[in-house]
């Protein structure tokens, strides 16, 4: 019997708040235990929680975002459980009355079925394309050339909502106490949105493409840093499996607080055989919260799962109804920042970039910025495009920045390539410009003139050198005008190494075609 994965991700992004969602203590990651609590957080008796508008503000940003429609009213409730970290006995949460309702994303799927058309070995064939493809295949001859036939895809959302983080337990061993656990109540009362989808997705790689789209969203948005070693994204995966052509899922398991794109594709594909091969053995899968373990790459069983009556929800009476006007929704959307699918969109309409150049400028919000300040300030597209994928990128790669700390500013790096533009430089001495500006913070005319740099565009000063060296290599003058043309990059290198990488290139290749040819 084959089998088909039905998947549903509840997302946790943490705001990037200054303070708490019901206190103002900070949400500075990495403080001393325990150190940024109130009587709130710790859930003393009579400590009331005061609402955090950024928190709301930011929950409006992230479902107009996702296509999501905005409750005018919301309501916060009591989520009732016991954990050690969950000073309060309760988490404040939002349950029948979310602030965000009904959205969704969309994503690129392969195709397998559109591309084995295009395929000489049929289905089989591209299977084995999407396979090079998944693990990073070099050879775009044999992989990614034949994988052409992306779809789109559209998983909704179910709903998004507010509610505070519990603390943390750390399992180590505690000064003065020996081996033991202790709880950093730090991360207590700390703003989260729980992302819902529904379980429309169908495989790990889904899973992923769903959640690298996400995650990219809420950083363009500035409202998560993204960062999830530090948890500040992280996802709890539903999975089940149903035979195929059935419309009635399985049984789900629910693998809590996968914090990375691979772990949770692995996490998911585990768990898809785990469950596969349980119910051809005769098992059954059993409704439980499992845990996953990066070194085995196995999930294992933490504990029996809960459902919603078992939480006990019930409005917070101690937190009145949310009301949002549409003048508030209305004020957020026109403060909302160009989203990446869009700027792709316009990328490849208005400046003619390939889809390839248009996925990788906008892969950040800051990289994108950088980009379109070298355009307005007048660099040619392809030219910018180019020099911010390559050199910039590789540099900032090399120091372990980001392109918010890079020394070469838009200002600079168009003036490089205006010099370019003009024939003052070569672009490979434009290379050498930049990393001299890289480390000095000069202007890049001042470094082209300081070192002599001024590319030699002078005819007779290039017929010269070509003359030189056609007489020091007849040999090789000969096997060209034989017929073996391949020659004529090795008198190109010649050249501009006689002239110090000075000679225009375009210049050279000209008069050394009509020397060599007789002409």
């Amino acid at each position: 019997m084959r089998f088909q994965p039905v998947i549903g991700l509840e997302v946790h992004v943490q705001l990037k708040t200054d303070t708490k969602i019901f206190c103002g203590c900070s949400t500075k990651f990495g403080a001393a235990p325990n150190s940024q609590t109130c009587p709130v957080c710790l859930g003393m008796p009579g400590a009331l929680p005061v609402l955090n508008k950024k928190v709301v503000e930011f929950a409006i940003r992230a479902g107009l975002a996702t296509n999501c429609r905005i409750a005018p009213r919301s309501v916060f409730a009591r989520k009732n459980y016991f954990y050690p970290d969950l000073p309060k006995g309760y988490q404040i949460s939002q349950f029948e009355l979310p602030i965000c309702q009904n959205g969704h994303l969309d994503i690129e799927v392969t195709d397998l079925n559109s591309i084995s058309s295009g395929c000489q070995g049929g289905k089989e064939e591209a299977t084995r394309a999407y396979s090079d493809v998944r693990r990073g295949a070099d050879d775009e001859v044999n992989a990614g050339r034949r994988l052409k036939a992306n779809s789109v895809k559209r998983i909704g959302i179910t709903r998004i909502h507010m509610e505070e983080d519990a603390g943390k337990l750390v399992h180590s061993d505690i000064p003065g106490l020996g081996s033991g656990s202790g709880v950093d109540l730090n991360r207590a009362c700390t703003p989260l949105l729980e992302i819902v989808s529904e379980p429309d997705i169908r495989s790990a790689d889904e899973a992923v493409a769903y959640l690298r789209k996400l995650h990219q969203i809420v950083v363009y948005l500035g409202i998560c840093d993204g960062n999830m070693e530090e948890g500040s994204f992280r996802c709890d995966a539903n999975v089940s499996v149903m035979p195929v052509g059935s419309t009635t899922f399985g049984t789900r398991t629910e693998t809590k607080n996968v914090n990375s794109f691979r772990f949770v594709k692995q996490a998911i594909e585990y768990e898809i055989e785990r469950q596969i091969e349980l119910i051809g053995e005769g098992g059954k899968v059993v409704q439980e919260t499992r845990l996953f373990d990066p070194g085995t790459g196995e999930t294992r069983s933490m504990r029996g799962k809960e459902e919603a009556h078992d939480y006990r929800y019930f409005p917070d009476p101690d937190l009145v109804p949310l009301v949002i006007s549409n003048d508030w929704v209305a004020d957020v959307a026109l403060s909302l920042p160009e989203l990446p699918e869009a700027r792709r969109s316009r990328y490849r309409s208005e400046l003619g970039l390939s889809d390839y150049d248009a996925e990788v400028l906008t892969a950040t919000r800051e990289m994108a910025e950088y980009f379109e300040a070298c355009i307005a300030l007048g660099a040619p597209a392809k030219g910018a495009a180019n020099w911010v994928m390559g050199e910039v990128t590789r540099t900032l790669n090399e120091a372990g920045k980001g392109i918010a700390e890079c020394p070469v500013t838009p200002e600079r790096l168009t003036a490089l390539l205006q010099l370019i533009e003009k024939g003052t430089i070569s672009g490979k001495i434009a290379k050498t410009v930049f990393d001299e500006m890289w480390s000095s913070d000069k202007a890049p005319e001042a470094i082209v003139e300081e070192k002599g740099l001024v590319q030699v565009s002078d005819t007779g000063e290039i017929e010269r050198i070509i003359d030189e060296i056609m007489a020091a290599n007849m040999g090789q003058v000969e096997e060209f005008r034989g017929g073996k043309e391949k020659v004529f990059g090795f008198f190109v290198g010649q050249v501009m190494r006689a002239s110090k990488g000075k000679a225009n290139p375009a210049v050279v290749n000209e008069l050394l075609m009509k020397k060599l040819k007789g002409a």
